[in-house]
């Protein structure tokens, strides 16, 4: 009788909505998926300039320094250890934002102290092109009287539209609020979200307590005017992460010592506000450097770890690292998603790699220091699978976890690169890992095109971002680098690390792409212990933002989501305006469940556009499932191929303690009529929605049926 009614239920909302689909919704249509495994090139439209972005990262304060070497010409290795300034071209992060609510990703990168930032507005909406207009000025974002590093964003005020959070190094962080007129306000000291004269690197925003507003977390590192944290000083110089809690009104408050947060002193890149265990609250993870002292196994002391902080769902966190996690390294970027299709999870960090650190003679066993993925069992522990037929790896910082081929797996892009001092690292190639859908990695050298790759093995990169620049359904790529190799240097060239150190040689894709730039020659010459540096005499020139858009053309489909909170738009909604934090999973039919979160913040010193793609290789719908913090889920089924889907919170679980049907449709009706009324769904969206949440409920509920019987 009741599923009569039902039925009878679902009829009564044809009216407006077309037949077919409601069919669709109640009877899964679609073929098998087949993947078109890579067949994408990235190309960079904002080389030399194009693309309408002139952007040009300037060293940092602590360059005279670093030049004070240069000028005396000859120095020894203690000169560098303890002397040596860290970072001394800038710390730079880019993020990808809708500012303007035109429709369309704008980029946000940061820069040097005496030089703006700058915010390009994407005009794809206005000309139907991928350029970009400078409208750093006119915003009131330039920032030139900070040292700026890292950016995230969000909407801390739920008014509809995203707030820059923009750090600095050894100098208070700045919040700049929206306007909603393309404008922004400086509101850092009446938010009290400074933080006072702290090297902060990576900021990432999520809400901790459930209180439907978004913090920020914090990771901080040291003075870098030296390097004596990273050779000689373990712990004392270190400067303790912070996370500032929204008081609502714009006002924030550090509370990072009382919830748990600090009692690591460590050295940390890299943080992430993200549901790791997918319990429904707002997680922490961290990244950190054990740098240039050894580890404990060679006499050193183990102090660099990607942490787990786990929610009791009240913003109180705990050390929830375990297992395989707790592996000592040199960790600077995090990205998340299911790389192994299991359902859980998993992390990518990326660290130095197998060259940079053993070529100065820092003991290491091959994968001690390998840019890296650790996997989620079922039962929250996580595992160091190795690197498979990679064998080694290279150095990184910014990274993402993303189906650049929307195949239906999930891939891994990072870059990298770093000044040590006699040396610059540029190891990374610009590596874009394939999966093979089970967490088998393989490099796709096709992808970067010899043009392409050539900019990668001369620039410094740093913050990377990825995002739909050009809304064709494939992420595209944005970094920035903070210096860049000239592209002719006598009397110094870029040299292998195999050629210069034979032990290198692994017998792994990278021994013959892995480079590095000698700023100081050492006499004598490898494989002879050196005795001295001398000066290169080469100068580098300034860092560039580069802008690779994703060629789109190996025929696989996809579909895009984006999650919408309903604070205050909904009588019972209790998430954030972006969705910040929620987990989104799509299944393409017959095909593997993909799961991504949302991020307020991660890579290294940047954000990712919050609009998430997936892939669906050749299949025509798929279903998505969000998990919002608070712990709802909401469904919505026969999401088609190359949609483009705003998905809401509907405050009201499928999956919850029901006692009757009746209570839940009521539940989601009203739901669903005050978001049509706020018009923030269309009609036939109401109906998708209304029906998705019935056939969940029942599934949900054959589900536990099932799985009790004997």
């Amino acid at each position: 009788m009741k599923n009569t009614k039902t039925l009878n239920w679902f009829s009564s909302y044809t009216w407006c909505f077309p037949r077919f689909l409601v069919s669709c919704i109640l009877v899964s249509v679609g073929a098998g998926v087949v993947h078109a495994d890579g067949g994408v090139t990235f190309e960079d439209i904002a080389d030399a300039g194009g693309a309408g972005i002139a952007f040009e990262n300037v060293p940092s304060k602590n360059d005279s320094i670093a030049r004070a070497f240069q000028v005396r010409g000859t120095v020894t290795m203690d000169d560098f250890i303890g002397n040596y300034p860290i970072k001394f071209k800038g710390a730079p992060g880019v993020a990808l934002l809708d500012y303007d609510n035109d429709g369309d990703l704008d980029i946000y990168v940061t820069n040097g102290l005496g030089a703006d930032n700058g915010l390009f507005a994407n005009q794809l909406r206005d000309s139907g092109q991928i350029t970009f207009v400078d409208v750093t000025g006119a915003a009131g974002v330039g920032l030139s009287d900070q040292e700026s590093t890292g950016v995230c964003y969000g909407d801390i005020d739920n008014d509809g539209d995203q707030d820059l959070y923009v750090l600095g190094m050894s100098e208070p962080n700045r919040l700049l609020e929206n306007n909603g007129n393309g404008t922004f306000t400086d509101i850092s000291a009446s938010s009290g979200t400074g933080g006072g004269n702290m090297s902060a690197m990576t900021c990432s925003m999520g809400d901790v307590n459930g209180d439907g507003l978004l913090d920020i977390m914090v990771a901080n590192n040291f003075d870098m005017a030296s390097n004596l944290a990273i050779f000689a000083v373990p712990f004392a110089l270190n400067e303790l992460n912070q996370l500032f809690v929204n008081n609502g009104n714009n006002v924030f408050t550090e509370v990072a010592a009382a919830s748990g947060l600090h009692d690591f002193p460590e050295i940390t890149w890299s943080t992430a506000m993200v549901d790791l265990d997918q319990d429904g609250d707002t997680d922490i993870v961290t990244a950190s450097d054990n740098a240039g002292i050894p580890f404990a196994k060679f006499g050193g002391v183990d102090r660099g770890f990607v942490r787990f902080f786990a929610n009791d769902g009240s913003g109180n966190f705990t050390d929830g690292t375990a297992g395989e996690l707790i592996k000592p390294g040199d960790w600077m970027g995090l990205a998340f998603g299911d790389l192994d299709s299991n359902g859980t999870l998993d992390v990518f960090a990326s660290n130095t790699g197998d060259y940079f650190e053993p070529f100065f003679g820092i003991p290491a066993d091959l994968g001690d220091q390998a840019s890296q993925w650790f996997l989620q069992e079922p039962d929250g522990s996580f595992i160091d699978p190795g690197a498979g037929d990679l064998v080694a790896s290279v150095f990184g910082w910014g990274c993402a976890a993303f189906d650049y081929d929307n195949d239906g797996d999930t891939d891994i892009v990072y870059y990298g690169g770093l000044d040590s001092g006699p040396i610059v690292d540029l190891s990374n190639p610009g590596v874009v890992l394939q999966n093979d859908g089970a967490a088998n990695f393989t490099l796709d050298q096709a992808a970067l095109p010899d043009g392409v790759a050539a900019n990668h093995k001369l620039r410094v990169e740093h913050g990377l971002a990825i995002g739909d620049l050009n809304d064709d359904g494939f992420m595209d790529i944005v970094s920035i680098s903070n210096f860049n190799i000239p592209p002719s240097n006598p009397p110094a060239v870029p040299t292998l690390y195999t050629a210069a150190a034979p032990n290198l040689i692994y017998g792994s894709v990278f021994d013959n792409l892995a480079l590095f730039f000698p700023t100081f020659l050492a006499d004598p010459p490898p494989p002879a212990p050196a005795e001295r540096f001398i000066f290169s005499g080469v100068d580098f020139d300034n860092g560039t933002l580069s802008v690779e858009i994703n060629s789109a053309d190996n025929g696989n489909r996809w579909v895009k989501v984006k999650t919408l909170g309903t604070i205050d738009i909904t009588s019972n909604g209790v998430v954030n305006r972006d969705g910040i934090g929620a987990v989104v999973k799509f299944t393409p039919r017959r095909g593997n469940t993909a799961i991504k979160p949302v991020l307020g913040g991660s890579s290294y010193a940047s954000q990712h556009s919050l609009e998430i793609g997936f892939g669906l290789g050749s299949a025509k719908t798929g279903t998505v499932e969000v998990l919002w913090p608070g712990g709802v889920r909401n469904r919505l089924y026969n999401v088609y191929r190359g949609e483009r889907i705003v998905m809401p919170e509907i405050p009201c679980s499928f999956n919850a303690k029901w006692n009757r049907f009746r209570a839940y449709l009521s539940c989601v009706k009203g739901a669903l009529n005050e978001l049509r009324a706020a018009r923030k769904i269309s009609k036939i969206m109401y109906v998708r929605l209304l029906l998705s949440a019935i056939k969940a409920f029942h599934q949900e509920r054959q589900s536990k049926r099932r799985s009790s019987r004997p």
